[in-house]
């Protein structure tokens, strides 16, 4: 087996390259980074692969999330375990990898914790404790008697269709339910990082004030972010259905970055489990005037 599988495929690529070059044209907000990884896992059916990428240089630190593959034929060549270079793209709300190598890996990877499954409509979400944006304990319960949305982030991940679009989303719910008062008193909202290593309270709180534009003014009454210790963070992230992963190479243990949007009712009982980013503002909004009987 040859190193570079992608060798084969090197005379296709550059005639379909060409054939495109006068019609394709990027946009003038697209930006490109270059992109070097290890790949988790393919998902052929949603045209994805999970990556542990590296650091990118005036972009993002490294973690391991979910990637749109622009060519369908690296996604038939990746398997886990192998190493990818090319450039990823980021375009208004779109991004995603333009594939330029795929080197074949050594052992493959395997998942530490196999999920059995996510919640369903009716269950009981435990009563997970947390840190908020204030440095204050909090924990799921307290929240019982109002209905609750909830969503995970990194607050260093730029994806403009991953975390950026979950809090953008959840001021725009915000916003919207300031106009409903009833419904307001009666609901709130929490945002949850996966980086709990570098998204302190402090972090958080900045975070938080700019996504609500009060900035100082903010009291975060309606919409708190919170953090905890790696345990907690990993027992919530698995409960909602998110996955982790052992990297043998590096002894490591990471979390694959998904997303998950929950909605909760008064007594602390799931409702909706949103998966992915296909979700609008106002549909979780109707959830929560739904769950405040308006």
């Amino acid at each position: 087996m040859h190193k570079y599988r992608k060798e084969t495929f090197v005379l296709i690529t550059l005639v379909l390259a060409l054939s495109g070059a006068g019609c394709r044209r990027g946009s003038k907000n697209e930006k490109r980074f270059p992109i070097k990884g290890k790949v988790i896992a393919v998902n052929k059916l949603d045209r994805t692969a999970t990556i542990s990428h590296q650091d990118i240089p005036g972009y993002m630190p490294g973690m391991t999330m979910d990637f749109k593959i622009k060519n369908d034929g690296d996604l038939e060549m990746m398997k886990p375990g192998d190493q990818i270079t090319g450039t990823l793209v980021v375009d208004g709300l779109s991004s995603w990898v333009e594939v330029t190598a795929i080197t074949e890996g050594g052992a493959q990877l395997t998942p530490t914790t196999v999920v059995p499954g996510e919640p369903k409509p009716g269950d009981a979400i435990p009563d997970f404790a947390l840190l908020n944006q204030d440095g204050k304990a909090i924990r799921l319960s307290q929240y019982k008697g109002k209905a609750l949305a909830l969503t995970f982030i990194y607050t260093r991940c730029p994806q403009p269709d991953q975390c950026t679009l979950m809090s953008q989303n959840f001021a725009a719910i915000d916003r919207e339910l300031q106009n409903l008062p009833d419904v307001y008193a009666q609901t709130h909202l929490l945002s949850i990082t996966f980086d709990p290593d570098y998204d302190t309270p402090k972090v958080l709180r900045s975070y938080g004030a700019s996504h609500t534009e009060r900035y100082s003014d903010e009291t975060f009454q309606h919409w708190e972010f919170a953090t905890g210790t790696k345990d907690e963070i990993k027992g919530m992230a698995q409960f909602f259905g998110m996955r982790y992963y052992h990297d043998t190479e590096s002894g490591d243990e990471q979390v694959i970055h998904s997303l998950r949007t929950a909605v909760i009712d008064k007594n602390g009982k799931l409702v909706k489990l949103y998966r992915g980013n296909e979700w609008k503002p106002a549909e979780i909004v109707n959830d929560l005037k739904a769950l405040a009987g308006a």
